[in-house]
């Protein structure tokens, strides 16, 4: 067990190095460059601004040199100071605005995954125990409902038509934790509701497969015969065995998740690294572009590797060598 995690964990080495270089080199084909946007905003394009010129502006941001170059320093940085540069635009170091915004993704994100497997697994074992039935039927409409809709049309109609119809809008001005818990859980319920119910219809689809192939085995038919009641046939023997490819899929959707929360926190003015990294790919900000994606591609492997490691506590035929 002890060299199966130290191989997975080395694993993550390779491919978080081919992550970032891809994701290094994509956001600087992307059209527009961050020197131009600089010269033409206000900032260095007034008069009173100092006199920068294109090439001491690359320069002094470490741009004048190749891309291969600037990745090697980028990279000798973090392995050598744990450092992740500072932004192109505030001059600011980039851990420290990942870390001011990484607490309200995560408690976005975890809101999300709870009203999703609240949602999913409840409604999934009921549709596969009651196999075509008007509640199964409603069960799958219901999933593909959540499916087909998209989080950000869904998240615009809540906040258009409640205003229309009822003057009333969800909070949309961030209020910290510290400062005051209920109004900071007001301002996630809703997204994190949305956010949940978006991504729960394939874990809902997927529960109720894995549960009718489960009721179908020789040992479940078993336990009906032996006149075992239908909840402990259902949660003590049919549920763990359901939840493998369940768990499968829900570290699956996390790289969903964290797409599906830069929109979503742009709608709600949440201050997250989500809508952190739409402002920096929109201004260009390659530093803090890459530390973003640097930090969730290291939870998303992070949490696959926890997923695996699921598996043999909840099958002990999975072995882990």
């Amino acid at each position: 067990m002890t060299a199966y995690i130290v191989r997975r964990l080395l694993l993550i080495i390779p491919a978080l190095f081919v992550v970032t270089l891809i994701v290094f080199l994509l956001v600087r084909l992307l059209p527009g460059d961050v020197i131009e946007l600089m010269v033409s905003s206000q900032e260095f394009g007034s008069k009173d601004a100092l006199p920068l010129t294109i090439d001491s502006l690359k320069h002094q941001l470490g741009l004048d040199v190749p891309v291969y170059v600037q990745y090697g320093r980028w990279l000798t940085n973090i392995a050598l100071h744990g450092s992740l540069g500072k932004s192109l635009w505030m001059g600011t170091p980039v851990a420290d605005d990942i870390a001011a915004g990484l607490p309200i993704t995560f408690e976005l994100g975890l809101l999300a995954i709870l009203t999703s497997l609240l949602i999913a697994v409840p409604i999934g074992v009921y549709s596969a125990i009651r196999q075509d039935t008007l509640g199964d039927y409603l069960g799958r409409s219901f999933a593909i409902f959540c499916i087909a809709v998209p989080s950000f049309w869904l998240g615009t109609m809540v906040i258009v038509f409640p205003s229309i119809w009822w003057h009333w809008t969800p909070p949309l001005q961030y209020v910290a934790f510290g400062d005051n818990p209920l109004k900071n859980l007001a301002n996630f319920i809703i997204p994190g509701v949305i956010l949940g119910m978006v991504i729960s219809g394939t874990t809902m689809r997927m529960t109720r497969t894995m549960m009718l192939e489960v009721l179908r085995q020789d040992y479940i038919r078993t336990a009906w015969a032996k006149g075992l009641a239908e909840r402990t046939i259902v949660i003590r023997h049919a549920a763990k065995n359901a939840l493998i490819p369940i768990i499968t899929v829900v570290g699956l959707q996390l790289p969903l998740l964290v797409g599906g929360s830069v929109i979503i926190e742009q709608i709600f003015n949440l201050p997250g690294i989500g809508r952190l990294l739409l402002q920096a790919i929109q201004s260009r900000d390659y530093t803090l572009v890459s530390g973003i994606n640097l930090v969730i591609a290291s939870f998303v492997l992070l949490a696959n590797f926890m997923v695996d490691l699921t598996y043999g506590f909840l099958d002990p035929r999975i072995k882990t060598r």
